[in-house]
């Protein structure tokens, strides 16, 4: 969507609050021997007691309060029997309708103890997304905001996913325009003012493949290899976007 009135930012703020908050407690759960079920659970409680809902669930069917994607799960992980172990990549990605507004955001989870590579993976995935801060002005083309986060994944010897990328939001989930998190050639587009996109580079140790899970919906990295994941909701302006969901 595009913003339109003063109306529309105090109605995406107080969606992007929910998913800032939410996603903070939620980090704070996932540790050893908790199970992504319970951290749906969870999820569940505190959207309700704040009268949002999560998206996905309502408009395509997930099942389940937010997406837990663990070590080469992508995006899009079904909560479950599995159990958080030591060492565990998990991402949470949370997209809440609130008052007829939506608004996106993922973070990743390093479980201690961690490979060094799982904790490299991590911190380049919201490097890459703070490098494409400066990009995201109207009247600059879309391509360069995706070859900023291929710059910087590649510069730290890591893949960008290339089938998955950002996109619109604020009154659907996904919205035009679609956001590549590399140099696309085939992107012509130009932000405008008051556009507002999900910005998440999502990106994996090994090549830039994905494959669908047996169940449908998790989206897994296709050699195996460890996967990371950061996003914000923001608005497109004249100077510094603003960040929604920080």
């Amino acid at each position: 969507m595009s913003i339109e009135s003063s109306r529309d930012l105090i109605g995406l703020r107080r969606a992007g609050r929910t998913v800032a908050m939410v996603l903070r407690r939620l980090q704070a759960e996932v540790r050893p021997g908790v199970t992504t079920r319970a951290i749906d659970a969870l999820c569940d409680r505190l959207l309700a007691e704040r009268g949002a809902r999560h998206a996905p669930r309502d408009h395509y069917g997930f099942p389940g309060a937010i997406c837990v994607s663990v070590n080469d799960e992508a995006v899009h992980g079904v909560p479950g029997e599995r159990v958080i172990r030591a060492g565990d990549l998990v991402k949470l990605d949370l997209v809440v309708e609130q008052d007829g507004y939506v608004a996106d955001a993922a973070v990743t989870v390093v479980v201690s103890p961690a490979s060094p590579q799982a904790e490299r993976l991590a911190k380049c995935a919201r490097r890459a997304f703070e490098r494409a801060l400066p990009e995201i002005r109207a009247g600059r083309r879309i391509a360069q905001l995706g070859r900023a986060i291929e710059r910087e994944t590649r510069r730290s010897g890591f893949t960008v996913l290339r089938e998955l990328c950002g996109h619109g939001v604020g009154r659907a989930i996904h919205e035009p325009p679609e956001i590549p998190n590399f140099a696309d050639p085939g992107c012509h587009g130009v932000l405008t003012e008051g556009l507002v996109i999900a910005v998440e580079p999502i990106i994996g140790c090994g090549g830039w493949r994905t494959r669908l899970g047996d169940e449908g919906w998790t989206i897994h990295t296709a050699d195996g290899s460890l996967a990371a994941h950061h996003e914000h909701t923001l608005v497109v302006t004249r100077g510094a976007p603003i960040v929604l969901t920080a």
